[in-house]
């Protein structure tokens, strides 16, 4: 049976909306998109010798894995963009009807009982990047067993949030934790 993981930035305040990009994320009249800039080379040589080792799948929402089919494929002499590029990744969609990026297999239908036939199945732990939507399916769901979060230093006030509207209650134990010189902090948090 393989993990489902979480990995996001959020703000103190719990926004993980359009953290990297300046246009990234503008729905809902969000202003924000980029918020992350100024942190993300310390992060991303956390992120990078931390939390994307192998093996690992990926699995994204539609308009996060469209965003990332866009850049990554093009990106070489990345250990990042070598790992998304070689790794599975699943996207659970309703309007793709084909996955172009290497070794990418659409999830349409039933999302909940696909995403619970994935995880039943042997392989590696999928890891979640951004996808709000699916993040909010996941959680209702249950299926989420560990959450990656890097909080970041900044608050919003408005964005999308990590945990809304239909989250399952659940307990989790903090498994690890380190601050970034630049005050990011990665907490590691597992089902209890």
């Amino acid at each position: 049976m393989r993990e489902i993981a979480v990995l996001s930035f959020v703000s103190l305040d719990g926004v993980m909306q359009g953290p990297v990009q300046p246009d990234e994320d503008t729905s809902g009249g969000f202003t924000q998109s980029g918020w992350s800039a100024p942190y993300l080379e310390e992060v991303m040589t956390l992120v990078n010798r931390e939390l994307m080792e192998e093996p690992v799948a990926f699995l994204f929402g539609r308009k996060t894995y469209e965003m990332f089919a866009r850049h990554w494929p093009n990106v070489t002499g990345s250990e990042h963009g070598d790992l998304l590029n070689r790794s599975k990744k699943y996207a659970v969609t309703s309007t793709l009807e084909t996955a172009a990026w290497q070794n990418s297999e659409l999830i349409t239908g039933d999302c909940v009982e696909a995403l619970r036939h994935l995880k039943a199945q042997d392989g590696p732990r999928l890891q979640v990047h951004g996808s709000a939507g699916l993040i909010q399916t996941l959680t209702a769901h249950d299926l989420v067993d560990e959450f990656r979060l890097f909080t970041f230093p900044v608050v919003l006030g408005a964005g999308k949030r990590l945990f809304e509207g239909d989250t399952a209650p659940a307990r989790l134990s903090l498994s690890r934790s380190q601050t970034t010189k630049n005050g990011v902090v990665m907490s590691i948090y597992r089902r209890s």
